[in-house]
């Protein structure tokens, strides 16, 4: 132990154990945590490295580095739907984490490479951070795209100071918000007119936010029951068990009506039954629930071959009303990329759908839904040819336990509404279920691990917003504002 300890010092004190840990600091930034005042420590000294570098190979590695420690704390949650089946799966545990990270580690690489070969100051920062973004949302598209604990979401803080920030999403969206972020971080290199800098735009950006939660709505008459019934997961497949299953659905979304719901919504995947063909299972829920309608998470069979993982509409006994079939996939979990030549996803996975679609339903507005990990996609969302006036996300969080995993998936869907300007229904098997208006601002929610039916006013939707009109066109016209103003700024110093 004399001498690990010592050994440990000494690598830590090198800039690749600086690298690591200065990114472990950076991710104390991210949900649920939100010590944003980290990012003014952690960003300035991964530049300071960058310019350190003696060469190209030690640069790659620093950055890597940067970005291993930010996403293996950050993704740690990753290893909990393993441990629900810890018996069998157990050898994995040690490697789930760490082998997410160490691919999301690498999009890290890019703008640490542009960075170092700009000048140090301002140039550099202003590459750094329009390169940062970019390689953000090529990771939203790279490989499935995985656009998880972009510095953007940070801002998305419980309660009044994140309603006040998060406003800016509606012009430039989460990506913007990282730029931003990743601008007023680096503001400390520039001493104390880096920080009235900071002081200002803080300021301003707070303004903004301020000004914009002032917009009235108009209310929409219609209230929601979100049932939560906290099934665990994996479930059981016994006849029994999904009867039983299919009782609870029933007598909560009985109460949520009783309560004064105009429709009831389920989690992902909640139906024992395929609502899409069992006509008897539809008219056993109405016998219940009458002619309301019911926006179910259910398993829908195309063919034998061809399963969706989808939100089925009931309405009384009658064939469904529509459906939406989920087009983001969770690589590995529910299908099996084209790119990997063995089939590793049991059953042979789901298929996807068709992408973002508004469903009508008597007697709601136009509706746009979200499955689970659909919510992460900024810009990706709505059917803008079709625009919803409200969102509705059902998903399964148990998987992940009483993790940082499912307040980040919140964070990300509290941001969705903003970016859109359109009020949001989430409804998560085991919590966080909420109603968030369209500022993003929660009105009703039930937490985590609980069961029970939340039952809440559907708030108005918004005009479109800036960044509903443009979506990723927006901050990817800024990344590449800023690389070229950075660019330009570097060649005029070097020509002095």
């Amino acid at each position: 132990m004399k001498r690990v300890l010592p050994g440990l010092r000494r690598g830590f004190a090198t800039p690749y154990g600086r690298a690591f840990l200065w990114g472990l600091a950076s991710a104390l930034a991210l949900p649920p945590v939100h010590l944003l005042p980290v990012l003014l420590l952690s960003i300035p000294a991964f530049l300071q490295l960058i310019g350190q570098a003696k060469n190209l190979k030690q640069l790659a590695l620093i950055a890597w580095l940067f970005g291993f420690g930010t996403s293996v704390a950050g993704l740690y949650w990753i290893t909990e739907p393993i441990l629900t089946e810890v018996n069998e799966f157990w050898w994995l545990v040690p490697f789930a984490d760490p082998l997410l990270a160490f691919a999301v580690a690498c999009y890290s690489i890019i703008p640490a490479a542009a960075a170092y070969y700009t000048p140090p100051g301002l140039p550099r920062l202003l590459v750094f951070a329009g390169a940062w973004v970019a390689s953000d949302i090529l990771r939203q598209y790279a490989f499935s795209g995985f656009p998880w604990n972009l510095w953007g979401t940070d801002w998305a803080v419980p309660g009044q100071f994140g309603d006040v920030f998060i406003q800016l999403a509606s012009l430039v969206g989460v990506h913007g918000m990282t730029l931003a972020t990743i601008l007023l971080a680096g503001t400390p290199l520039f001493g104390r007119r880096g920080l009235a800098v900071l002081a200002a735009c803080l300021l301003a950006w707070g303004g903004f936010g301020v000004w914009r939660l002032s917009t009235p709505t108009s209310p929409t008459g219609i209230s929601l029951a979100l049932v939560q019934p906290d099934f665990s997961v994996p479930g059981s497949f016994e006849r029994s068990a999904l009867l039983a299953r299919w009782a609870r659905l029933e007598a909560m979304s009985a109460a949520g009506l009783h309560a004064g719901a105009t429709a009831v919504i389920w989690p992902e995947a909640a139906s024992p039954w395929l609502l899409d063909s069992d006509a008897a299972a539809r008219s056993q829920l109405a016998a219940v629930t009458g002619t309301a309608p019911i926006l179910a998470g259910s398993i829908r069979m195309v063919s034998d071959t061809d399963y969706r993982n989808a939100l089925v509409v009931t309405h009384g006994p009658l064939p469904a009303v529509d459906f939406y079939d989920k087009w983001k996939l969770v690589p590995f979990g529910e299908y099996t990329p084209a790119w990997i030549p063995v089939k590793i996803t049991p059953g042979g996975g789901f298929t996807p759908g068709n992408g973002p679609k508004t469903l009508n339903i008597p007697g709601l507005p136009p509706v746009g839904p979200l499955i689970c990990y659909e919510a992460i996609f900024s810009g990706q969302i709505v059917d803008e040819a079709h625009r919803p006036a409200w969102l509705v996300n059902v998903t399964d969080d148990a998987w992940f336990g009483d993790s940082a995993g499912p307040r980040q998936h919140f964070a990300d869907a509290r941001l969705r509404a903003v970016e859109e300007g359109l009020p949001l229904a989430r409804d998560a098997n085991s919590g966080i279920s909420a109603m968030f208006d369209a500022f993003g601002r929660v009105t009703a929610s039930l937490g985590l691990n609980r069961s029970g039916v939340l039952v809440a006013p559907l708030p108005g939707a918004l005009p479109p917003t800036l960044y509903s009109k443009f979506g990723l066109a927006i901050p990817e016209c800024l990344a590449l504002l800023f690389v070229l103003a950075g660019l330009i700024f570097g060649r005029r110093r070097a020509a002095k």
